[in-house]
């Protein structure tokens, strides 16, 4: 479907129809419970039509009918919802420490959610992801699970879906998604995180419909999704967007791309975690003030770095202000080149916005010269964007497919 796409060519039944069922669902999502008399006039269609798409989606248990609409005279219409009682949809964010599976319904409400290991071996996540699911179609027996969305952060090739390259998890040429959907029996989606991200936040939420925004994603390393006219900004293969490994600095730290100076080792969780246990923030620029207190011990993880910031460490909160500085120098480059109306900043550095964004807005104004009204707001972690978008990759297909044009 993505490689026809792709390709200029004029309407034909099948895109008719794909058009139309679209319409359909989303109508029916922003409206329901609604009747197929008004969705007919919601969408211009002819209500023969619609009964057809509405009959179709209900074999598929993507729709169910519920009640009867109250009118004053006449036939009282049967009103149609999302079938969130019997249909549901599987999301997976793979990191390279943790992979988190969650279970959705057709409102992207989570119903379950469990984590485990990454390992290191990608047969190894294809294993356990398989024996997961089937464990929980044997314990939702009533259940019909639709999909499967994976999000992971690395290069995905836009037609076949394999992984290209994931510096951080240090896989390369690996297809998740075949041995995943031989294994379950189900279509299975897999896309860049930070793409997924950006999905989630133009789905649902305080952003949905905007037509221009950048969702960064700052975690081991820092990723990119961008949505600009309304459309997710792929390339050729897939690979747009991957602004973390734009060089800040040739003669810079050695980057697991394989290239030095790259955005994220300058401004990443890694980065911050390794400048703290060197005893110095990384880079040169940033002002570094005299430090009366000692650092208590070494770090391992990010969230023990923000942790020791909060409770008064010295260095912990001048590696944090450094890795603002830098995240700041990079939103320079995406807002100057791109002007989006948003970036959204997703990843445990947020809780530490109060002591960062100050820096990174200070950077924006001094630096960015094209007159953008661009607003960086970062995203509560607590909403889970990234799994959020697990599911918005699935639905959105669906629903809107134009953003995958």
């Amino acid at each position: 479907m993505e490689a026809r796409r792709s390709k200029s060519k004029g309407a034909n039944s099948e895109t008719a129809r794909d058009i139309n069922r679209s319409l359909v669902l989303s109508a029916i999502r922003t409206s329901q419970p609604v009747s197929r008399a008004d969705l007919a006039r919601q969408i211009g269609l002819q209500r023969s039509t619609v009964s057809l798409i509405v009959g179709q989606l209900m074999n598929e248990r993507w729709v169910v009918e519920g009640g009867l609409a109250q009118l004053p005279r006449g036939r009282k219409p049967r009103l149609l919802t999302l079938d969130v009682e019997r249909a549901a949809i599987i999301g997976v964010n793979v990191m390279p420490h943790r992979t988190t599976m969650v279970v959705a319904d057709l409102n992207s409400k989570f119903l379950s959610q469990e984590s485990f290991d990454t390992p290191e071996d990608p047969a190894a996540l294809t294993s356990t992801l398989a024996s997961r699911i089937a464990r929980l179609r044997r314990e939702q027996p009533g259940t019909t699970f639709e999909e499967i969305g994976v999000s992971m952060a690395g290069r995905v090739d836009r037609f076949t879906q394999k992984l290209v390259f994931a510096p951080n998890l240090g896989w390369r040429d690996v297809d998740v998604k075949g041995p995943l959907e031989a294994a379950t029996g189900l279509p299975v989606s897999v896309e860049n995180a930070a793409n997924a991200c950006a999905l989630a936040e133009v789905w649902s939420g305080p952003f949905a419909g905007v037509q221009d925004l950048i969702a960064v994603t700052v975690s081991e390393g820092i990723g990119t999704g961008i949505i600009a006219n309304g459309q997710l900004v792929r390339g050729t293969t897939g690979a747009a967007g991957e602004f973390g490994h734009f060089c800040m600095n040739p003669e810079g730290p050695a980057c697991n791309c394989g290239s030095r100076g790259c955005w994220e080792v300058y401004a990443s969780n890694t980065a911050a975690v390794r400048a703290y246990n060197e005893g110095a923030p990384a880079g040169s620029k940033f002002p570094v003030r005299k430090r009366k207190t000692q650092r208590v011990a070494s770090v391992s993880e990010f969230s023990d770095l923000l942790s020791l910031a909060e409770r008064g460490d010295v260095q912990a909160g001048e590696v944090l202000e450094r890795m603002g500085w830098y995240l700041g120098l990079g939103l320079v480059v995406l807002v100057n080149g791109l002007s989006p109306s948003i970036v959204t900043i997703v990843g445990e550095v947020t809780r530490a916005w109060s002591r960062i964004g100050p820096i990174v807005q200070k950077i924006i104004a001094d630096r960015v010269h094209s007159h953008s009204q661009t607003r960086i707001i970062p995203t509560n972690d607590i909403l889970q964007p990234r799994l959020r978008g697990t599911v918005a990759l699935v639905l959105q297909k669906h629903f809107q497919p134009t953003l995958f044009s």
